[in-house]
């Protein structure tokens, strides 16, 4: 009976096993492909899965292009009366988004340059007015959180390629020697280029860092790779040319001034190129020399504007970002690469604005003054930001945004949250980037600040200058007594009916500029314009002048 009950429940198992095993037998190469082939299909499918995870955690490359001296007109997508036709330029706005209200923190270089940096008005700093020049000190402390040390504890590798003009330390001969600030040739007889410089890019945060100290008519004429010469100065060079001069200074004998400026855009496609082979993401802050002086078409780019040198120019900046897109696109970044380009003030009376205007030609578009002003001309900028992967094509934001949001921006997009005492004065664009609609104005109010120092607050439409001239280099100059002494000592326009500012409506509206008198000493005395517990501007010796409207 036993024997019949394991044979009825355990011969069917027993022939299966059988068939089977004489089945596998036989057909033994195609089970191995078929496990193989399910195997490969299973493994793939899982990389893919995990591939698609870790490129929606990678954090964005960050490429931030700082022109120098470009008008707000320059750009033809900014300007529809514009003779410079930057194709290359226009082709990024259209493929991302487009402020028409964007601001620097200053009129002028090294301010401006502070602030892109810092996410602080650069005012707060001991610069209260002016520019560093070619062998100033370091103007930022290491103390200092700037973007590039943020994104670099955030994972991030970091470069500086181009022109610094915030100041570093040379080494010198005679540490106790005395001489000029640098705006003379016999003013850097002290300097031994042989060494190190110390508190430069480096110390602030970026591990790769190639450039020059000052503007490119500044002396010295020297690159600095990593904080030391690429070469010691072995002649004074000079250029006396109506377009093309720099001050006379020493040079080394890599420093070709028409060259600097494609030397530096050839260098950055490198960079871009190595580093997207790299699984950390990167941020490259490449700051032109260009097209602020000398103006130095190359040859294959002059007489092609039709306009003059200046023209030229702004056609071969447009043409190399045109080649740094491709680069980008090459490498097979471009979806998660974050493009930004801007200009760290409005454009220079050395353009020759007389000759453009004469060719139908505005740097400054429909706006008052240029660079160095306290108008519009001398701040308001192009600002144009791709990113594919975030910012949809053809966007155009009329919010008032500032070069100081770089620091928050940057912040938000790598999950960092800032201490109080870093980027005071910086809100992130991200909102603005993704077209969130805002239940209020993205910032409540933006500082002006000219070259002399002179401050304006901007809220909504409004904008109060505290001073009575330019406060720079336009009519009315301020050593200009005979003319200031006849105008209000402030003024008020109103930019959406008035936006060449030629009406002033300071007699009649005595209530806006009360109060945008006392926001703008509310954000002087507490040290920011960001919520947060109020911080100390820094200290100078002497008087700080710009604010005595505040007693």
């Amino acid at each position: 009976m036993k024997e019949r009950l394991e044979n009825k429940y355990f011969l069917p198992f027993k022939n299966t096993i059988s068939i089977v095993a004489h089945i596998f037998t036989k057909y033994r190469p195609v089970f191995i492909v078929t496990f193989f082939l399910t195997f490969l299909i299973s493994f793939t499918q899982s990389c893919k899965e995990a591939k698609l995870v870790s490129e929606a955690e990678q954090k964005p490359n960050i490429i931030y292009v700082l022109a120098d001296d470009l008008g707000y007109g320059d750009i033809s997508s900014f300007n529809e009366n514009g003779q410079i036709k930057t194709t290359h330029i226009d082709q990024l706005a259209s493929e991302g988004i487009k402020f028409t209200d964007a601001h620097t923190s200053s009129a002028v270089c090294t301010p401006t340059r502070y602030g892109i940096i810092t996410g602080r008005y650069n005012w707060r700093s001991r610069l209260k007015s002016g520019v560093l020049t070619g062998k100033s000190k370091a103007l930022i402390p290491n103390s200092r959180t700037t973007v590039a040390s943020m994104l670099k504890n955030q994972g991030y590798n970091t470069a500086f390629i181009g022109k610094w003009h915030l100041g570093w330390d040379w080494a010198l001969k005679n540490k106790d020697s005395i001489s000029g600030e640098g705006w003379n040739a016999k003013d850097f007889s002290n300097i031994d280029f042989s060494k190190p410089i110390t508190n430069g890019p480096k110390e602030l945060g970026f591990a790769y860092s190639y450039g020059h100290s000052g503007s490119l008519d500044m002396a010295p004429y020297v690159y600095v790779e990593n904080g030391i010469p690429t070469a010691v100065p072995d002649s004074v060079t000079e250029n006396k040319s109506k377009y093309s001069w720099w001050r006379k200074g020493p040079t080394s004998n890599d420093f070709i001034h028409d060259d600097v400026t494609p030397n530096f855009f050839r260098r950055s496609f490198k960079y871009i190129t190595e580093k997207a082979e790299e699984d950390s993401p990167f941020f490259l802050y490449l700051a032109l020399p260009s097209p602020h002086t000398p103006i130095l078409p190359t040859e294959e780019w002059q007489g092609k504007s039709g306009l003059n040198p200046y023209g030229d120019f702004m056609l071969m900046i447009d043409a190399y970002m045109g080649q740094l897109t491709e680069t980008i696109k090459q490498a097979g970044i471009e979806d998660n690469t974050i493009v930004i380009f801007t200009s760290d003030n409005g454009c220079s009376p050395q353009a020759d604005y007389k000759i453009l205007e004469e060719k139908n030609h505005d740097p400054s578009y429909v706006y008052r003054g240029h660079k160095a002003d306290i108008f519009e001309g001398g701040h308001r900028v192009p600002f144009i930001v791709k990113w594919p992967k975030n910012i949809s094509k053809g966007s155009i934001s009329n919010e008032t945004i500032c070069t100081t949001d770089l620091m928050a921006t940057c912040a938000e997009i790598t999950d960092y949250k800032l201490t109080g005492n870093e980027g005071e004065d910086s809100f992130s664009l991200l909102p603005l980037f993704n077209q969130t609609p805002l239940n209020k104005p993205f910032r409540e109010a933006t500082i002006h600040h000219s070259i002399n120092g002179s401050f304006a607050i901007r809220k909504d439409d409004w904008k109060l200058i505290m001073c009575a001239g330019s406060g720079g280099w336009s009519f009315s100059k301020p050593n200009n007594k005979a003319v200031i002494d006849t105008l209000p000592k402030y003024q008020l326009y109103n930019l959406k009916e008035d936006p060449s500012e030629t009406n002033n409506l300071i007699a009649s509206n005595v209530e806006k500029v009360d109060e945008l008198k006392s926001l703008l000493t509310k954000y002087i005395k507490e040290g920011r314009s960001t919520p947060d517990e109020p911080q100390k501007n820094d200290a100078i010796d002497g008087k700080w002048k710009q604010i005595e409207f505040m007693d």
